[in-house]
């Protein structure tokens, strides 16, 4: 591992200078960047306070991400069929609860809907790919059709009802994770 490449890398996403990195982690400019162009390696307790400042920790720092998954398909779907509701939910990108943002596919039946959910923190998306469907946010009610899109802050009681006579497709994210 070229750990001054990765704490340079990580300096850049954080958007900071070198200088904005060294006050923050009380070192100098110069050491900075003789650690980024691994001209000296710093302490273990120097490392950790600048991982600190970058917003990270040494088991983060050293935990090898490049079996990241970048794309799913269909067998790596988790489904959850409600037959009394008529609905069906699949979550299109596994374990996205560790993630900023979940997103799902829902199908509703004809006269299908989702549980009502509670109000909390967050925000939610959705893009109506076929159907018609109402969502209800507290006591009102909006009418989405295929092609059109929602977003709303989840902090009334809410869920989405099939109004149409067919099958109801909704791309659906909400961030924070809730499903």
């Amino acid at each position: 591992m070229d750990i001054g490449e990765k704490l340079k890398q990580l300096r850049m996403t954080n958007g900071l200078t070198q200088s904005e990195l060294a006050d923050r982690a009380e070192l100098s400019k110069g050491f900075i960047s003789q650690v980024e162009r691994n001209l000296t390696s710093p302490s273990i307790v120097t490392l950790v306070d600048i991982l600190q400042c970058l917003g990270t920790d040494l088991k983060s720092f050293f935990s090898d991400v490049t079996d990241r998954q970048i794309v799913f398909k269909k067998k790596d779907f988790f489904c959850k069929e409600d037959t009394e509701s008529g609905s069906l939910i699949e979550w299109i990108v596994p374990n996205a609860q560790k993630n900023a943002m979940e997103p799902i596919r829902l199908t509703l039946e004809p006269g299908g809907e989702t549980l009502v959910d509670n109000p909390h923190e967050g925000e939610e998306f959705g893009y109506v790919l076929k159907g018609h469907i109402t969502i209800n946010l507290g006591s009102e009610k909006y009418s989405v059709r295929s092609g059109e899109t929602f977003y709303y802050e989840s902090n009334v009681m809410h869920n989405i009802v099939n109004a149409g006579t067919g099958k109801a497709v909704v791309l659906w994210i909400s961030t924070p994770p809730t499903f």
